[in-house]
């Protein structure tokens, strides 16, 4: 699995100013800023869609209720922002030890023409064992993309092949399928960490 390296700090006074900057970052475009009304996701109880997981199981988003949520769409052709994330949500999930299986933990295909079950089956089964891969109809997933807020979009390569351009985010959603937040794509572990647990500290009532 591939760990991100720490960046060292500069001299005392740029230090500083760097530590302010990224301090009015975090609150207001980076992590710890609330998401625009019109990006953030719907609650799960107001989505409707059918696909399949990674063993052959119907699931829809009631699967996901009763219980926080963390997903993540991607495909299994795809070179480095999703094995990537995937070892990174590994990662954070033996960071919580015993609370991880306490989540559902969703990794949906953005492209089933390639990603059938089996082929699911066997990419998940390279990363912790709580990640769970769903497929189905490209109708299906277009659902759940619309649900989740989430964008993807089929790009031809120059060898006549094709690759996948998609959100790179996790989404956080509490038991009771109300949105919580969202883990940006190479977020470091101290700050990803802490949203888990507000999902798995948030009340099951008050679905939105």
């Amino acid at each position: 699995m591939r760990r991100r390296a720490i960046l060292g700090y500069g001299a005392p006074g740029v230090g500083a100013v760097a530590l302010m900057l990224f301090v009015g970052w975090w609150q207001v475009d980076g992590p710890g800023g609330p998401e625009p009304i019109g990006q953030r996701p719907v609650a799960l109880t107001a989505m409707d869609f059918r696909l399949t997981d990674h063993e052959g199981n119907a699931v829809g988003p009631e699967t996901l209720i009763g219980r926080p949520t963390m997903a993540f769409f991607g495909f299994t052709y795809c070179p480095d922002v999703c094995p990537t994330t995937l070892s990174d949500i590994s990662g954070w999930l033996d960071d919580l030890g015993d609370e991880a299986d306490e989540m559902n933990v969703v990794f949906i295909t953005v492209d089933p023409e390639r990603d059938t079950v089996e082929t699911m089956a066997e990419y998940v089964g390279y990363f912790h064992p709580a990640i769970r891969g769903w497929t189905g109809p490209e109708e299906q997933i277009a659902r759940v993309a619309d649900g989740f807020h989430a964008t993807y979009e089929r790009v031809p390569t120059e060898s006549g092949d094709y690759t996948m351009n998609h959100s790179a985010s996790v989404f956080l959603f509490a038991a009771s399928g109300r949105f919580v937040t969202m883990i940006d794509y190479h977020e470091p572990r101290e700050f990803a960490v802490p949203k888990i647990r507000r999902a798995l500290e948030e009340e099951t009532e008050g679905a939105t």
